[in-house]
């Protein structure tokens, strides 16, 4: 298939195969286009868990309002953002960049210094959002490289972050948990698998100046 045939084939998983699990090939693919998402300036302020255990998943759908996705997925994708950004996080990003390209300082102190200067004049909640941003970013791209590899998704919006990080860990990694994502594949008895696609046509949704 094309990538617009990919993209026609994807939908919102409802029910997923409990006896299908996702390759470690294909987990590597995923992890790697997470890590290789588009970010603003290039600062990863966002994380991914994942979570293959399956008695952590179980303990996780009363938090997710009972959608059994978290659990019968072959593995739940978790993506979390930062609580906070600070002046380290900016400089370890472009000590990585002098690293990684060997760039002088003269050339990245500037963009280093605009970049801190812009997120301490942020507040807590402001850079919170920027960094939700980025997420909502990284879970479009992982959908797509979900269906161009064949594994089934489902973006979900509907869980209980704080009971999510309570369960997880993540306030003692200093994470927020914002959108989930059960990646494997579809039961047979899905009925939403067939369903046709409700889209309004390109000539309504694009436009061209």
């Amino acid at each position: 298939m094309d990538i617009i045939d990919k993209l026609k084939w994807r939908y919102a998983t409802k029910k997923f195969d409990k006896n299908k699990k996702i390759s470690k090939e294909q987990l590597q693919i995923l992890k790697e286009a997470f890590n290789l998402t588009a970010t603003s300036f290039g600062l990863q302020t966002i994380k991914m868990v994942v979570i293959e255990d399956k008695a952590t998943r179980e303990s996780l759908v009363e938090h997710s309002y009972n959608q059994r996705q978290v659990v019968d997925a072959s593995h739940l994708l978790v993506f979390c953002i930062q609580d906070q950004i600070n002046e380290d996080d900016v400089n370890n990003y472009y000590s990585n960049i002098k690293s990684t390209r060997n760039t002088p300082d003269d050339i990245l102190d500037p963009y280093r210094l605009g970049l801190i200067k812009m997120m301490n004049g942020k507040s807590k909640e402001e850079q919170q959002q920027w960094s939700k941003n980025q997420a909502y970013i990284a879970i479009g791209n992982l959908m797509t490289v979900c269906a161009i590899e064949g594994i089934d998704a489902c973006p979900m919006e509907g869980f209980n972050p704080g009971a999510y990080d309570e369960a997880l860990n993540l306030k003692e990694k200093g994470l927020k948990s914002v959108l989930l994502l059960p990646v494997g594949f579809r039961a047979e008895d899905d009925m939403f698998a067939d369903f046709k696609k409700v889209r309004m046509s390109v000539e309504e949704s694009v436009f061209e100046l």
